[in-house]
């Protein structure tokens, strides 16, 4: 393993992520379908910022996850979220009218040897919500737009549609590994869903970038096609995407793994976990899927076509390895003896 990193860092390695194409758009296929039944069978979890309801708060060390819920259900309640926080408890509910909200506060300042004063109540309506969600569309459509109008200009449109679907790819993966999880989806999740957006499309702008660079050079005497370009391309940048992702993922890991369990940062929470997962979805998204799905769609230009037919044809055109032929058995021997003829 540690030669293989120390290779891979030398630029030694040389992965055919173009030729396993197939391979990437079925493990595409199979998460996007994990995802999608996912959402279909487990809906997301909304928070109380988007449903509404009662969020009660006390402080009570010496509690149990576990002894909390049953005492907020006890009182009358239906749907009890208990989580720790900093500053003691937050216990979420269903919108509860003023007589249960009541009954509340006193059986858990009777079950915790507190003063009834001392669970506050803060009651929270489904419309706040919806206006944030509202906005986080308005804002994804508004990026999607900016993000194909600059690919459009700087690139070109098929690069700006491999990088959207990437885009989309990445998102529905992710609110998938949500509906599985369990998690509540809360308006920080909405912005670490903005956020990986970003993540996701920089490493395509990279590759793109290289392989725009690299394809330039090609024309009717061009010894590689437009996939071995692409792909040589991609490693070049492979090191890049891989430093960037883990200089980034580290920090999110900590707050999510780390401050989670040992600090019980719920709010943090729900916005690391969106981020852990859309920059490992969005490195291989960038890798895996838009530059594969660029390729086929270059691939049916003419001019590149050309370029593929005539490489076939002399059998340069097989793939990366294809330009070195192998020598046959007995073949350096022949040619050995031919040179001492010629000299005699």
């Amino acid at each position: 393993m540690a030669g293989l990193v120390s290779r891979l860092y030398r630029g030694e390695v040389n992965v055919d992520f173009v030729g396993r194409q197939k391979l990437w758009y079925g493990l595409s296929a199979f998460l996007l379908i994990v995802s999608i039944a996912g959402l279909i069978l487990h809906p997301l979890n909304l928070g109380v910022e988007f449903k509404g309801g009662s969020v009660f708060s006390f402080k009570a060390p010496s509690a149990g996850i576990e002894e909390v819920r049953s005492t907020v259900l006890d009182a009358g309640a239906h749907q009890v979220i208990p989580q720790t926080t900093n500053n003691g408890w937050r216990v979420t509910t269903e919108s509860l009218p003023a007589e249960q909200v009541t009954a509340v506060q006193k059986a858990v300042a009777k079950e915790f040897g507190l003063q009834q004063d001392d669970v506050t109540l803060q009651v929270i309506g489904a419309s706040w919500g919806g206006q944030v969600a509202d906005k986080a569309v308005i804002g994804l459509i508004v990026f999607m737009l900016a993000i194909i109008l600059y690919l459009t200009m700087a690139f070109e449109w098929k690069m700006a549609l491999a990088a959207i679907v990437a885009l989309i790819h990445d998102l529905v993966i992710t609110a998938g590994v949500y509906a599985w999880s369990g998690f509540e989806v809360t308006p920080a999740t909405l912005l670490g869903f903005l956020t990986i957006l970003g993540y996701s499309l920089y490493d395509a702008v990279v590759v793109f970038d290289m392989i725009k660079e690299v394809t330039a050079k090609l024309g009717t005497t061009s010894k590689v096609t437009y996939t071995q370009a692409a792909n040589d391309a991609l490693n070049h940048t492979l090191i890049r995407s891989l430093n960037t992702t883990l200089v980034a993922i580290l920090p999110v890991a900590a707050i999510l793994f780390i401050g989670t369990t040992l600090f019980g940062a719920g709010t943090l929470k729900d916005l690391s976990l969106a981020l852990f997962v859309g920059m490992l979805v969005g490195t291989y998204s960038s890798l895996c899927v838009a530059t594969p799905l660029l390729v086929t769609l270059k691939e049916r230009e003419p001019r590149y076509q050309a370029i593929a037919r005539r490489l076939a044809s002399t059998g340069g055109g097989s793939g990366a390895k294809a330009v070195r032929q192998p020598v046959a058995a007995g073949a350096s021997k022949a040619a050995t003896a031919d040179e001492k003829r010629k000299k005699k």
